[in-house]
């Protein structure tokens, strides 16, 4: 993962954001006080999408068995 620090950030914005946006790595900005972590719009809300899955109760165990099910016992809705 890239680390930048504040500065060396502000002046390479665009090229982070672009870079995130397409590679998909985040990218750290460390500062004196604190640091940040640059991502994807993309990327965050697939985490949030995560999260909010796996907070429902069952929902990953369902997700891992559906996952370990032969796609020939699997069947299509009739719509």
């Amino acid at each position: 993962m890239t680390v930048y620090t504040v500065s060396e950030a502000r002046s390479k914005l665009f090229g982070i954001v672009d870079s995130v946006a397409t590679d998909h790595i985040p990218v750290i900005i460390k500062g004196k006080r604190s640091s940040a972590v640059v991502l994807s719009e993309e990327d965050w809300r697939a985490i949030q999408e995560t999260l909010y899955l796996v907070s429902i109760p069952r929902m990953r165990e369902s997700i891992i068995e559906g996952m370990n099910t032969p796609i020939e016992e699997c069947s299509e809705l009739d719509w």
